[in-house]
């Protein structure tokens, strides 16, 4: 009689992890359900009451899945690690035995779930690779059919299929969500950029040296400090260097250090936490975790305040972070391309950015020469844009050759930017007639100050250095827009806030 009852019993043990396999296989997505649902088959087959499954997260196991607990039960029943019956599974990793509930320390009993008919309560810990996800917990009552090794036995069984599923569940989600992220992020770089440059231009000598040097070590993770003057196509050399990189199916994720104030960036960098400040009314990643597993470039990077310095390198040299407000660790991989048109070499000897952080940016340095030293991309670049723009502009202009010596002999102080913002406004004010050199005068306004021409006809590399350069650029914006900040800054292809730092940097 005793073998047909265990021939029974083992069949019904069978059934029920036939019918949790389905349950989880057909859960559709919503493995909470799936699993509330294996938990009733769990107790109508082998009689198993109050079966609960706990979650780890941060070192608290919390209520996932159960059988007739309230809402308010499923609160108060967490624990730490290592606390009670429930904490020591997990912390153990090996299941957990109380015999006799009334009388031992180590059953809490905080949902208060417990009845005259319990007698003992099992802890199975849920394990996938090794790692504790969480707990499978059932209390043994007077009606009981199995003892305490068969039902471990079971227990065991059915918390690796639920944690499995757990566990994949958890996996999908983190997907769904960062796709989710990704695509917000990628969303509000389309809306706020009014167009991009494409492909890089050029084939002078100097830019045949940054493609050789972008092929060298595009395949690498190490860190590159990309550096040049406002306009030059630093980002468009970081997105060349992603696309070439072994994380070129990944995000490709950017910020401008300068565009936002200091106490926005670390919140920009690194995330926030729900509450970490007034505004923050959800919890938001930051762009280290969108990066991860692909790219992150950094512009204007010299900017950073002294505090947000030292969390960078930090990340740098741990791969890991906390966002603004929390407390827990979040590990990165993230190739980091920086970029600089400031001399952080003299930002160091004055104090002004830390050496050692100087020194993690720039394993790699890759020097971007201004379009005043590639004169013979000059055209190439002309015709690119002017192509570009007439696309867009459903308007065919034509620049004549006297016009075209204008823009070759302009020193163009914003470089690449400058020079497709110019190309843009001669598409939409130029007639298609052609745009003779008079007509030039009016495209490109400081030309039309003979002090800013005569001026910039005896620049040159061998007389001027480049701050010095940088200076009479930004004097001769301002005059021609009567002071006003951001008419110069518009000019320049450049921020209203960077216009008033390098104001404030030569006394303007």
């Amino acid at each position: 009689m005793k073998d047909k009852c265990s021939t029974c019993l083992t069949q019904r043990e069978l059934s029920v992890l036939y019918d949790i396999a389905n349950l989880i296989s057909d859960s559709r997505g919503d493995i909470v359900s799936a699993l509330n649902k294996s938990l009733v088959a769990l107790k109508n087959s082998i009689n198993l009451e109050n079966c609960v499954i706990y979650k780890l997260e941060d070192d608290l196991l919390s209520i996932y899945a159960s059988l007739n607990l309230s809402k308010h039960q499923k609160v108060v029943a967490q624990y730490r690690l290592g606390e009670g019956a429930t904490g020591l599974a997990a912390q153990s990793k090996e299941p957990v035995v109380i015999e006799n509930v009334h009388n031992d320390i180590l059953f809490l009993n905080k949902s208060g779930n417990k009845s005259s008919d319990t007698i003992s309560y099992i802890a199975v810990p849920m394990v996938v690779e090794n790692n504790v996800i969480g707990v499978l917990a059932t209390n043994l009552t007077k009606s009981a059919e199995i003892g305490f090794d068969e039902t471990i036995r079971i227990l065991s069984i059915i918390s690796t299929l639920f944690a499995q599923s757990m566990y994949s569940a958890s996996i999908i989600e983190q997907e769904k969500e960062k796709l989710n992220d990704l695509r917000l992020y990628y969303k509000m770089e389309w809306d706020s950029k009014a167009h991009n440059f494409g492909d890089i231009i050029g084939e002078s000598e100097k830019m045949k040296g940054v493609y050789n040097v972008i092929e060298r070590i595009a395949s690498s993770d190490v860190t590159i400090l990309v550096r040049g003057e406002t306009g030059t196509g630093k980002e468009l050399v970081a997105s060349s260097i992603h696309k070439r990189s072994k994380r070129k199916d990944a995000a490709f994720i950017k910020l401008n250090c300068a565009a936002i104030t200091d106490t926005l960036l670390e919140s920009e960098l690194f995330g926030h936490e729900k509450g970490a400040f007034t505004d923050a009314k959800e919890t938001r990643k930051g762009r280290f975790e969108l990066a991860d597993g692909g790219t992150l470039f950094l512009d204007e990077i010299g900017d950073i305040s002294a505090s947000a310095q030292v969390k960078l390198l930090r990340v740098l040299q741990e791969r890991e972070f906390e966002r603004v407000g929390g407390s827990k660790t979040i590990k990165v991989n993230v190739r980091l391309v920086a970029a600089t048109n400031r001399d952080l070499e003299k930002m160091v000897k004055d104090g002004e950015f830390r050496e050692d952080l100087y020194y993690r940016l720039n394993v790699i340095p890759i020097d971007l020469p201004p379009l005043r030293e590639r004169e013979e991309d000059i055209r190439l670049l002309v015709n690119f844009f002017l192509e570009k723009a007439m696309k867009n502009h459903k308007k065919r202009v034509k620049i004549l050759d006297k016009a075209m010596e204008k823009l070759m002999n302009y020193p163009w102080p914003g470089n690449v930017r400058e020079l497709e913002n110019t190309i843009e406004r001669i598409v939409l004010m130029g007639n298609e007639e052609g745009i003779t050199a008079t007509d030039m005068l009016l495209m490109l306004p400081a030309l039309k100050s003979e002090k800013f021409e005569e001026e910039y006809k005896e620049l040159s590399i061998a007389n001027k250095t480049l701050e010095e350069l940088e200076k009479d650029a930004i004097v001769a914006a301002l005059s021609i827009c009567n002071n006003n900040h951001v008419e110069a800054a518009e000019f320049l292809a450049i921020t209203p806030r960077q216009l008033r730092y390098k104001a404030k940097k030569y006394e303007l």
